[in-house]
């Protein structure tokens, strides 16, 4: 049995506090109801109080993913709950996807939007705390709840959360209450479902998009992809690539953050960073084959990571780095190619398009081009 995402912990001790708050007695479980009519889940919760002689109320909780190597294995959430008088309640979603009763507030640990400053919380985050704590608000008050991660911003040093522009801390991030294992056999094939569902729709055009995570699903969307046409592939793509052409797929689209795709260009088409890596040594690969200087060789050679190789080129020498990406941009869709004709002879087409750290979407190779150019959307 897999464990819970972020979002449901987060919601649970926010459950747990506003009962505290209410008067009821500290239970170490809570029933948590999710969307859509899916069976209520039971999230155990480690302690709870009252907090200003009354006028709030604490609750923490311990994650739980159910895997071995996880970045939130055992983080504590405190929720912060606090009532405040108000006109009576109602259910008008703001543009951050809070409901008015609820005043969000993202304290120590939780990850914000550096361009905005928002918090980053998921849609599915947001409708889990709408349906699990609106039952339980007096009349004509609304409820303040702050979210604090007290090792969210230490932990979050060893993810990608930068990458995203996301900064301080820990996203709250999910789309559904049970972890998806990403680099396992039972997400390939669940994988491989959706992509079956989806070329078997009467409305299947040909056309798919891999995207990878969330991040990358939600940059399509806002790019402008077409919903209908994307897949959330986790780190299984070589498989998928088969299962893609099998399936009768024509043009398939590889979207992602250049910090993973750059795997594919060196032919590692697994992209779980427990399994394979070897991105710097690809990324001074292609450095070599492009004529780069010896001297930026060895800058891209000794950087601790893709993202820094990438910071420290562009500072003086933009030109570089567009040669580079714009030959990883190629090589992910020859790579990708070979990787299918070794299995099945097939005249589906791939294409590929990579973002940046700061969420810029800046490089395509020739089919990733001509693909997105299809749909009227440009690359800028």
């Amino acid at each position: 049995m897999n464990g819970f995402t972020l979002p449901v912990w987060l919601v649970a001790a926010a459950k747990s506090a506003t009962k505290i708050l209410l008067g009821n007695k500290f239970q170490d479980t809570e029933i948590i109801e999710l969307l859509n009519n899916e069976k209520s889940i039971t999230v155990p919760i480690s302690s709870a109080a009252l907090l200003d002689n009354g006028e709030r109320s604490l609750s923490v909780t311990h994650c739980q993913s159910g895997l071995a190597l996880d970045i939130t294995r055992g983080l504590q959430i405190w929720a912060y709950v606090q009532f405040i008088k108000a006109s009576p309640k109602l259910e008008t979603i703001d543009e951050n996807g809070f409901p008015d009763w609820l005043d969000f507030h993202a304290g120590y640990g939780v990850g914000k939007f550096e361009s905005t400053g928002k918090p980053c919380i998921s849609s599915f985050a947001c409708d889990l705390l709408r349906i699990n704590l609106y039952p339980l608000l007096p009349e004509s008050c609304s409820m303040k709840l702050e979210v604090v991660l007290p090792d969210g911003k230490d932990r979050a040093l060893k993810t990608s959360n930068q990458s995203f522009g996301v900064v301080d801390g820990l996203s709250l991030i999910g789309t559904q209450a049970e972890v998806q294992i990403s680099a396992s056999p039972e997400q390939l094939k669940k994988c491989k479902e959706n992509l079956l569902n989806k070329c078997s729709e009467s409305t299947f055009d040909g056309c798919v998009t891999f995207v990878i995570g969330e991040n990358g699903m939600d940059l399509a969307l806002n790019f402008g992809i077409p919903k209908q046409q994307i897949i959330k592939t986790g780190n299984w793509l070589g498989p998928l690539l088969v299962a893609a052409a099998e399936n009768g797929v024509k043009k398939l689209l590889i979207f992602g953050y250049h910090g993973k795709l750059v795997k594919l260009s060196g032919g590692v088409f697994h992209t779980h960073h427990h399994l394979a890596d070897g991105r710097i040594e690809i990324l001074t690969s292609i450095a070599v084959r492009e004529g780069i200087s010896s001297d930026l060789i060895k800058l891209i050679s000794n950087s601790t990571s893709v993202e820094n190789a990438l910071l420290a080129l562009e500072l003086d020498n933009p030109d570089d780095v567009a040669l580079i990406w714009g030959r990883m941009a190629k090589e992910i869709e020859i790579k990708s190619q070979s990787y299918v004709n070794r299995y099945l002879s097939s005249s589906m087409k791939i294409g590929s398009v990579l973002f940046d750290r700061k969420r810029q979407i800046r490089w395509a190779g020739f089919q990733g081009l001509t693909q997105i150019n299809s749909l009227g959307l440009i690359l800028k």
